[in-house]
């Protein structure tokens, strides 16, 4: 079995259907067996195309199985956010979709968000992005980096939840900067033959979205 094909599976079934398939459908639609897939995806995950619980897919960037704090609604498809980035990134990885709603709950004070979010130009609003676990350190617990990557209403509000959550500040950005990081970042995933972007590619794209210091590795 072509692990290109299975990683295609894995991603077009978030893509149309929100949801991630299992071993049993994938094993029936590549025709093979479940051990077959099962190394398959731990071979993925290995690369960093999934995240895996056992043998149940959790994550294919930008999509997720399971909340983390996002609801992303199309047309026909509601999707969960795997976080702030990755819920913006969604207009730009379904381009059939149009403009998707993006919505969210302040972590600090439970107050409601929700954007139009595209492919045209920022969707409007002064709340703010707070990651607070560093890029080099992002894939050591990716789920619990993509729950606490999160949009909150105000530099206050961000400082109110790291003080009683004990979580040292990390890096705040505005809505504009958030939907251009995540803007191009997936280019090509749904497609035949994409790679991952080298370090060195995505320092380069990170400082041409206005990104810089340690935190990111520049």
């Amino acid at each position: 079995m072509d692990h290109e094909d299975l990683r295609l599976a894995v991603y077009r079934s978030f893509a149309v259907t929100g949801r991630p398939p299992n071993v049993h459908d994938l094993a029936r639609d590549l025709a093979t067996d479940s051990a077959t897939v099962e190394a398959g995806l731990a071979a993925l995950a290995r690369a960093r195309h999934l995240v895996l619980d056992g043998t149940t897919i959790v994550m294919a960037h930008p999509f997720s199985a399971v909340p983390l704090g996002f609801a992303v609604m199309g047309q026909r498809t509601l999707w969960w956010g795997g976080c702030a980035w990755d819920s913006f990134a969604l207009p730009h990885l379904l381009p059939d979709e149009g403009d998707v709603l993006v919505a969210t709950r302040c972590p600090a004070c439970d107050r409601p968000h929700a954007w139009n979010a595209g492919r045209e130009r920022p969707p409007e609003g002064d709340q703010v992005a707070h990651f607070p676990v560093p890029v080099a350190h992002m894939w050591d617990d990716v789920v619990h980096t993509c729950r606490h990557q999160r949009l909150f209403c105000s530099d206050g509000c961000v400082d109110a939840w790291c003080r009683a959550t004990v979580t040292p500040t990390g890096y705040v950005m505005d809505v504009p900067t958030l939907w251009r990081l995540a803007s191009h970042w997936y280019d090509g995933r749904l497609d035949r033959g994409y790679v991952r972007r080298e370090p060195e590619a995505a320092k380069d794209y990170l400082r041409s979205v206005g990104l810089s210091g340690p935190f990111w590795g520049l």
